[in-house]
């Protein structure tokens, strides 16, 4: 007889009590209905990762700022082990009491809960991720032009040269580590500035060339993720017709916000006279820090119908821009499941966000 389940199982076993593991693991967090939510797997406080606590779907994460997500027993590795799944199993049995073992790495809780009681501490840290995401910008050369980025977005009928210049808050690194895959890949990077233009963070978007000569998204199981914390951030990927940076747009300006890049440019595209901003996540754009010039925003969403968690934080960015005293329009494709890229992909730019 085994002495330990398996990881199938024992993902199981933990999602069976993760009403108390999740609190445990991520002491900062707070519960919202049936999920606990908090800031990242760092365990900062915020609301970017849920964990389901109750239904058929408890025990499963995602972290909406970064796109990983897993079952209980991949929270246990990311929170304790660096993603490290043998070590979070046996620390799982452990915890769940089906193991003898009173090693002392398996029993202890994970070093940086200790850090967390210490505000300094986790500003370090955050600092250190911010530093590390800036040597990762700087480490690649401006301009995108014929790069395997140009390729990936002209794949999703993105054509850059229909705005004349390639957004300089793109560029290309040949070779950017992947946890996941544990080796550098390819990759698009996006700058995410706060408020008053400064590097807060980096997205990666992990790409593959096909044997056909193609270039994608890899094929993992999260594909773009987030380095640095970016909460009130943005990537800025158009100015529109004023051509001023965000922090100097004139009065009067308007802006299309959409919450992923490839969304965002394909908005571009349709309406150049526009400022174009990426949200980075849909959780983040209400929080977004905007200049009071920004007097009409247009909320390009995609098309969530039925999901209730991505609808509450769209109405809640809604609201918020319209308390801030400015016009609001959402703009959203007809077809369920569909976002802008879509649009702009099969059919004429023509019915772009602003005729919606």
């Amino acid at each position: 007889m085994r002495s330990r389940p398996n990881a199938s199982e024992l993902a199981r076993l933990l999602a069976d009590h993760i009403t108390r593991l999740a609190p445990e693991l991520l002491p900062h967090g707070k519960k919202d209905s049936s999920e606990w939510r908090v800031g990242s797997l760092a365990g900062e406080p915020g609301q970017s990762l849920a964990v389901r606590l109750s239904g058929a779907r408890r025990g499963v994460w995602a972290d909406f700022s970064s796109g990983e997500r897993g079952d209980a027993l991949d929270l246990v590795a990311g929170c304790l082990f660096g993603g490290d799944r043998k070590q979070a199993m046996a620390w799982g049995s452990n915890w769940l009491g089906l193991s003898k073992t009173t090693n002392a790495a398996l029993i202890q809780r994970r070093p940086i809960q200790e850090k967390l009681n210490n505000s300094q501490e986790l500003d370090k840290e955050a600092q250190q991720r911010r530093a590390k995401a800036r040597r990762l910008w700087m480490d690649t050369s401006a301009g995108i032009a014929g790069t395997p980025v140009e390729a990936y977005l002209a794949g999703r009928g993105i054509d850059l040269r229909a705005l004349g210049r390639a957004p300089g808050a793109l560029r290309f690194h040949p070779a950017v580590w992947c946890a996941e895959v544990r080796k550098p890949l390819p990759a698009m990077l996006a700058a995410i500035c706060g408020p008053t233009g400064k590097l807060v963070a980096v997205h990666r978007t992990w790409l593959a060339q096909s044997p056909s000569g193609t270039w994608a998204k890899a094929d993992l199981q999260n594909a773009k993720k987030v380095l640095g914390g970016f909460s009130g951030g943005c990537i800025r990927l158009w100015r529109g017709v004023s051509g001023k940076a965000l922090d100097l747009a004139p009065a009067g300006d308007v802006a299309i916000v959409a919450e992923g890049i490839e969304t965002a440019l394909s908005c571009a595209i349709a309406c150049p006279e526009y400022r174009v901003l990426a949200a980075v996540s849909l959780s983040n754009m209400a929080a977004m820090k905007l200049p009071d010039t920004l007097t009409e925003i247009i909320v390009a969403a995609d098309n969530d119908t039925g999901n209730a968690s991505a609808r509450k934080a769209l109405d809640a960015a809604l609201s918020q821009f319209a308390q801030q005293g400015r016009t609001v329009r959402l703009a959203m494709p007809e077809i369920q499941g569909q976002d802008w890229n879509n649009v702009l992909t099969y059919h004429d730019k023509d019915t772009g966000p602003e005729r919606s």
